[in-house]
């Protein structure tokens, strides 16, 4: 069966891309032919940086996967913003469209991560929010897996417990991993004792 694993995140600059390649990278280790998509890219000037990383990468692990930038990386704008600010043209963003994409680079791998963009409540259009494009293609496919990364730094707290909660509320399933990247030092003092206690066992890190 095809595997989903949609990359989200507490807010930008957590990790999402590094995420994306540890997974493409385990993933292709365990012999799976391997796949990346991300639906919309901001601050694009001539590619979209993230996404023309993933896919090389991704080229280098499945030798099958033939598509292009445009096919992995369907919508690019120019202002690094939320999609809805950045889409100063108003383009239509259609979802239906995304899901077709995806059903086609599915013929193309075993497991397909797709990355998102900031954090769960990133508006991609005025009422519709990547937490929304997450349910939605969870309604579609029923064998995604969501993937919350969290950072190390001051206040994660605050900010892994309310992107968790609204992950339940939406009944959606997921796992999540902190990236130790910020204050790792200080993290095993302010942080990490509260973690052990309210978690127990269930630390999953980068």
């Amino acid at each position: 069966m095809k595997t989903i694993y949609f990359v989200t995140a507490t807010n930008t600059d957590i990790g999402k891309t590094k995420a994306c390649e540890v997974f493409l990278k385990k993933f292709a280790k365990d012999g799976k032919k391997v796949g990346y998509f991300k639906p919309c890219e901001t601050g694009v000037e001539d590619l979209p940086l993230d996404g023309d990383s993933m896919l090389k990468l991704v080229k280098q692990l499945n030798s099958n996967f033939n598509v292009t930038i445009d096919d992995v990386v369907p919508y690019q704008f120019k202002l690094p913003a939320a999609p809805y600010v950045a889409n100063d043209k108003n383009i239509n963003i259609d979802i239906n469209f995304l899901i077709e994409k995806i059903k086609n680079i599915l013929e193309l791998c075993d497991v397909l991560v797709i990355e998102g963009a900031g954090g769960l409540m990133v508006p991609i259009k005025k009422d519709y929010f990547i937490i929304d494009l997450i349910k939605d293609f969870q309604d579609h496919f029923p064998n995604q897996e969501t993937i919350l990364i969290t950072p190390s730094k001051l206040g994660c707290i605050n900010d892994t417990l309310l992107s968790q909660n609204m992950l339940k509320q939406r009944n959606i399933q997921f796992k999540w991993y902190i990236n130790l990247y910020q204050d790792k030092d200080a993290f095993v003092k302010t942080t990490l004792p509260f973690y052990e206690d309210y978690f127990k066992d269930k630390l999953l890190y980068l």
